[in-house]
């Protein structure tokens, strides 16, 4: 198949390199702003470098791959529905709920799929976890716990616009328990505070959070991030059940060290970067797109998925500001 990429920073050059290496992908054509990320594209994957969105969408591509700034990526997405094409767009799916909530009633009325990066949803670790809460091994949970921990703060330009810690990080926490264990989140308590850069004070947000989660059936999710982790990159779940718990990311670059005498584990160098930890989710991820593309699967992580994360992060954005535990239906407006 001829797949579209849209933009080539960081994670577009990233998925152009994943995409290119897929049997199910013949072709590529790129497109971006800064022509001279095009040529560098085109030159190292052989794809054909276009100078418009609307010139990808022209190219008789069969998928398209959004990897723009957030505020593009509603524009993106519905002029890839219109003209028929299967969308893979990283989160979020807009930058507020009200346009990530025109962008569902347009797809759900297209039938045509879009397929939000979570992908999280395609680690073997998280892939595991949901399998045993599936098939009932762990008994009812009781308690979930997920980690994510960034090495250092992202730049202060993005802080700026990203809309604060539970929406541009948080979310991912909020995604993958609610697929994990196949609740819903009811009602939330969020707390944070400022230990290090001022910038992320001065733009209003806070550096470091955590989040309880009351899900439908009286399970508590525990939600923990931090913008400084010198140690390197933590990303962690675990579920604790009546039977049996199960942990995912204890392994070898956890980026812990034990207080332990004699303990040796973990012995590895710590992850330090997020392409790292999750290379192998990522071309997981774009591999499911690629069956999408080709009809043989429905979107494993839908535009309204994306949203159920975002009425989380909303509500824990207004329990933080208002010192209070917030229930979601005081948020949710559809």
């Amino acid at each position: 198949m001829r797949m579209g990429i849209m933009r080539l920073g960081r994670i577009g050059a990233f998925h152009a390199d994943t995409l290119s290496r897929l049997d199910a992908v013949d072709s590529l054509v790129v497109t971006d702003p800064v022509a001279a990320a095009s040529t560098a594209a085109a030159e190292r994957f052989g794809a054909t470098a276009v100078d418009s969105p609307e010139a990808v969408l022209a190219a008789g591509v069969d998928g398209v791959v959004i990897a723009a700034a957030t505020d593009a990526h509603p524009e993106l997405i519905l002029a890839s529905v219109k003209a028929g094409i299967p969308v893979f767009c990283e989160k979020p799916v807009a930058r507020g709920i009200e346009d990530s909530l025109e962008v569902l009633r347009t797809v759900e009325n297209s039938g045509v799929e879009v397929h939000i990066g979570y992908n999280r949803r395609f680690d073997a670790g998280c892939a595991t976890a949901r399998a045993a809460v599936v098939s009932g091994e762990l008994g009812p949970l009781h308690t979930v716990r997920s980690t994510t921990l960034d090495p250092a703060p992202p730049p202060e330009a993005y802080v700026a616009v990203s809309g604060g810690i539970f929406r541009d990080c948080s979310v991912h926490d909020f995604d993958i328990v609610r697929w994990v264990t196949g609740r819903e989140v009811t009602e939330v308590y969020a707390t944070g505070g400022n230990r290090g850069a001022e910038y992320i004070a001065a733009a209003g947000d806070v550096d470091t959070a955590s989040a309880l989660l009351t899900l439908d059936d009286g399970t508590i999710a525990v939600i923990s991030n931090s913008r400084h982790n010198a140690r390197g990159y933590d990303v962690r779940l675990e579920l604790h059940g009546m039977k049996d718990s199960i942990a995912v990311g204890l392994e070898d670059k956890l980026p812990l060290r034990s207080a332990e005498p004699g303990a040796t584990f973990p012995a590895g160098t710590p992850h330090t970067f997020f392409m790292d930890r999750f290379a192998a989710a990522y071309r997981a991820e774009l591999t499911a797109f690629t069956e999408v593309v080709a009809g043989t699967r429905p979107s494993p992580c839908t535009v309204a998925d994306a949203i159920e994360a975002s009425w989380i992060a909303e509500a824990c954005t207004l329990s933080l500001r208002e010192h209070r535990p917030v229930r979601l239906d005081e948020v949710r407006t559809a």
